[in-house]
Order: structure tokens, then sequence, then C-alpha cells
């Protein structure tokens, strides 16, 4: 007996050893680098982040874009975001191709089972959505976080028991948001272990994004009682305060569902041969403690585009494993490709390589490469706004703002020998100019590259109305286009949609709340539906509207609006 049970544990290792590994990554939004104690910082507590840190491999020079769907777009595809028509956040800048590979449809032909639990930000209608691109199990808010726009109105900014869509239908969760996403999660992962089938679980809380008004209350009261002035970064408002305060609450709530989690996988014998990555979005979304960097979200320094990244694998991952070569988010794909066997699975070209070199600890004939950023507002990029391009030993860019469609021309220039000089002190643009021009004009051909990946590369996709997949669409001003300069969520938008057929829809426009009585006129292409809206409603309904199969546009104007305070809110054809 003690024979045969030696050697079932032997045998049992070896098909562990040669089993294809599950697969968790954890990307929190707006973390910054600095927001663990592993980075250096002296007042949160974060000791499950603090031990993953050392369980594994860190690869010390890791980068993402500024700003959030960018980033979401590059782990995605393994493929710079501007080749994805995903350039930007909101106005119909934020979804996705659906052409595009994603690393849970590669992960599907590999036969994993593949579930996301959080915030997607890609896309809110079909044929965009997580479900449309290879997740089999959906658990998410929609639009950029929860109280924005796409949020349901009666969700009343909520991140405790917010509404959430489960597989397209709309729910009522109960929890703050973060445990939510890491118990559905958990319990999508024991199906996985039933059914014998490797899993990839992504799971992207929107926390800690704000607003931050809804935070774990325990964490809220011990943060706001302790002296927080050594990750402030010089800014010791009163406001200030709060809000850090606000934001470590829900970064220590993250470090809590990260120890649930790992007790999940000991506990499920699961531990072993799970490969968990964790690194974040962009930079912190205020001006706080960044380690040796400069910078917060938005902001392409250092601080704005360089965040922890850890890889945990312990049947293959050697514990304090270190890497400082440079890579970034479009190396995740292949990576998790490689290590899953199955790299031939991502059709389309890849800007990534896989790391997994690098977490073995064999990078010693890595060779260099340059890695480029770039973010900002606006339907296209604007060449040499806002962007960055890395080498190993050097660092090119130009802040010239996120926030500017077009730019500031008069924005300097900066060159950093960044090996050397990590917290961007001295500007060496001016000693080096053979080095400015050369990563100036790799930009250049990068951007050309990039911006030719199809025709019409920039445009938005459509959104598909009348398919069986989503017989419900539910259009809102995160995804509409706006005239070019249109402050804020715009005004005057219109959504780019495909009808899959000729055929009668009701629509249903919606507003935040009651406008008064107003003539409202529905465009559908060149058609044109006029209504009143009654006095005392906010919400108008068009029993019957003719559509015709293929591209269109819809827009809703309402009389009397000339500053745009009366914009619907919703857009639903049923």
């Amino acid at each position: 007996m003690r024979l045969t049970a030696i050697l079932s544990i032997l045998f049992a290792s070896v098909v562990s050893l040669h089993a294809e590994p599950n697969i968790i990554i954890v990307m929190p939004d707006d973390m910054g680098y600095g927001d663990i104690g592993a980075t250096g910082n002296p007042v949160i507590r974060t000791p499950h982040l603090d031990a993953l840190s050392k369980a594994g491999a860190d690869l010390t020079n890791f980068y993402v874009s500024p700003v959030c769907s960018p980033t979401r777009a590059c782990l995605m595809t393994g493929r710079y975001n501007f080749r994805t028509r995903c350039i930007d956040t909101f106005k119909g800048r934020s979804m996705m191709d659906s052409e595009e590979v994603t690393l849970a449809e590669a992960l599907k032909k590999a036969d994993y089972t593949t579930g996301i639990f959080g915030k997607w930000h890609l896309g809110d209608n079909f044929p965009l959505r997580p479900q449309d691109q290879g997740f089999d199990e959906v658990l998410i808010h929609k639009g950029g976080g929860l109280a924005q726009p796409s949020e349901p109105i009666e969700n009343e900014r909520r991140y405790t028991d917010p509404i959430l869509f489960r597989n397209g239908e709309k729910i009522q969760a109960k929890g703050y948001c973060t445990d939510v996403y890491f118990d559905a999660a958990i319990d999508f992962m024991k199906s996985a272990k039933e059914s014998g089938r490797p899993f990839f679980a992504y799971i992207p809380p929107n926390a800690p994004h704000g607003p931050y008004h809804d935070v774990p209350e325990e964490l809220l009261e011990y943060y706001q009682s302790i002296d927080l002035t050594p990750a402030l970064n010089g800014n010791t408002t009163e406001k200030h305060k709060d809000t850090v305060a606000r934001v470590f609450a829900m970064v220590e709530n993250i470090d809590q569902n990260m120890g649930k989690l790992d007790r999940y996988l000991k506990e499920s014998g699961q531990y072993e041969n799970t490969l968990v990555f964790f690194f974040t979005d962009n930079g912190p979304n205020t001006m706080r403690y960044v380690g040796p960097f400069r910078g917060m979200k938005s902001h392409v320094h250092e601080g704005g585009i360089r965040t922890m990244c850890y890889a945990r694998w312990p049947e293959q991952i050697k514990a304090g494993t270190k890497a400082n070569q440079i890579a970034a988010h479009i190396d995740i794909l292949p990576t998790v490709l490689d290590i899953a066997g199955a790299p031939e699975a991502a059709t389309n070209q890849l800007d990534g390589k896989s790391l997994f070199p690098l977490l073995k600890g064999e990078g010693a004939n890595w060779a260099d490469r340059r890695l480029f950023i770039q973010a900002h507002r606006g339907n296209q990029p604007v060449e040499f706004h806002h962007f960055a391009v890395r080498e190993q030993d050097w660092k090119l860019m130009r802040g010239s703002g996120f926030g500017l469609e077009t730019g500031n021309e008069t924005t300097p220039f900066e060159l950093y020998h960044i090996s050397e000089d990590p917290g961007e002190t001295k500007n060496v643009a001016a000693d080096n100019p053979e080095k400015v021009e050369a990563l100036k004009a790799a930009y250049s051909e990068w951007l050309a590259d990039v911006s030719a990946t199809r025709e019409n590369n920039y445009d938005p996709p459509e959104i598909i109305i009348g398919d069986e997949a989503e017989l419900h669409s539910e259009l809102s001003i995160q995804d509409w286009r706006v005239p070019t300069g249109s402050k804020g969520w715009g005004v005057g938008g219109k959504w780019y949609v495909n009808f899959a057929s000729d055929g009668e829809e009701k629509v249903v426009v919606t507003w935040n709340e009651q406008i008064g009585a107003r003539k409202v006129t529905l465009s559908i292409g060149d058609q044109k539906f006029e209504s009143e809206l009654k006095d005392g409603a906010s919400e108008l309904i068009y029993p019957s509207v003719a559509v015709t199969k293929g591209p269109s546009t819809v827009s809703v104007s309402v009389s009397d609006d000339e500053k745009g305070k009366a914009i619907p809110r919703f857009v639903t054809f049923e």
C-alpha cells in the first residue's frame, strides 16, 4: 500500500508538471506603482501583494499606457492599441475592433475555459462585448466604470451592492464590487476544476478608480486615522489626504482579495500549477507616492506608464527572479500563449514577444528593443503628441498634454538616460541630438505602421443592432462620436451602427431626469422620426421604427437645447 501511494504521488506530480497551467491576470484600475509596500510605500498595508512580489518573477521595467482602454486593448491582443481602433477612453474611441483575436479567444483554442470579472471597457454592445470576444463567463460593469454614463441610472453610482451584467443580463449584486468580482472568479475556478479544464480568469476590478464616495468603511477609518504624509507627494491639503485615504482603502481591499484567492488556490490544490500575473493599467489616479519616479495617470513620464509586474507560477518560476529588461502590456498575450503551448492561436500580427525566458531567469542573451507609448484625446493620434519611446537605456518623450486633441507645438522633447536616471531629473536632449533624431525616426516609422493596419484605421467599430446575440441593444453616450473639440462627454453625437436586417424596431430614448416638455427628433441615417416628450417624463418611446439592413447612424436632437443640457443617457433598440 505504501509503495502504491508513493507511485500515485509521483505520477500525479509528473502529470501536474506537464499539465497546462491555470492562468489568472489581476489588473486593478488606476492603482499606481507606489501603492504597495513592496515598492516602498511606507503607510499602506498590502501583505499579500508584498508576498507575491517575492514569490515568483519581478519585471522591474514594465510599461503600460497612461490611461485604461489602450492598456486593455494591448493586453487582450498583444498588439499596440492603435492597431485595434481603441485609442481613447470614451466618445466612441474605446471600442476594440471585433476582428481582433483576443487572449480569451486564443486560449479557448487550447481548450481553456475563460472568464472576466470586473472592467472590460472595450465596447458595451454586440459584437464588441467580452462574451462576443472569447469569454465563457462574464461578470462586468459597462463602460469605463461604475458611476459613469453607461451604468444603469438606478445604480446611482454605487460600488457597494452594484448593478452588474452577468453574461449580458442585468443583475443586482451584493457586497463591495471588488469582493463581488473575486468571489465570482473563485466560483468560476471551482466550476473549471470540476470540469477538468484549465481556466483563464481575468480579474480587472474598477477599484481604486474614482469616484471615491463609496469605499470599504473600516479600511477608510484606518487610513483616515494615520499620518499619510509620506505618501502624499508633498500635497498635504485635507482634500488630498481624504482622497488618498479612500484610494488606499480600496487598494487594501484588493490585497485582502488576493489573499482570499491564494487561500482558495492552496486549498484546492491548484496553487503550484497556476500562473498569476499582477500589474496595473496605468499610473495612480492622484499625485501620490510613485517610488523613484515622477508623474501620475495620463502622464508619459515614468509615474504614468510604469507599473509593478509580478508573475508567480511555483512549478516553473523560481521565487525571487528579477528581470530588468524592458517589457510591456503587449507582451502578456504572447507570453501566456507560449506558456499554454498555443502560440499559433494568435493569428494576427503581434507587436509583443514572449517573456517566458525572462520569467525563468534566462534573459542573458535578450536583445534590446524599442517600446512605443502614446495616448491622448481625439479621434486619431497626432504625430509627436504625448508619446514616449523607450529603449533599455534611453527614453525620448514629449508630454504635450493627454487632455489635448492636437497637442502643444511649443512642448519640448525630453531625452533621458533612463537606466541611470529613472526619476527623469535631467533632460539630456540638447547633449544628444543624434539619439533624439534616431528615436524620433523610429517613432514616426512605428506610427505610420500601426496607422496602416486596416482601411480607415481610426474609424469607430460598428455596433450591430438586431442580431440574435443581442436583441436589446442599449446605446450610451460612452460610445457616441461627437464633433471635434467637444468638451466632457460631448453634445450632438451620433452612434455608428449596422442593422442586421430590415425590419421594425421599438426605440426608447431615456434621460437622466425629467427635462420638461420637448420636441424630440430621432434620426436613423437620413430618416427622421419626430415625437413629443411629455412634461414630467424622462422616457420617450417610438413603438415602431423601420430600419434597413446595413450601416447607418443614430442620433437624437431635442428642441430648445442650445447648450446641450438635455442630451439623452440611452437610446435602446428592441
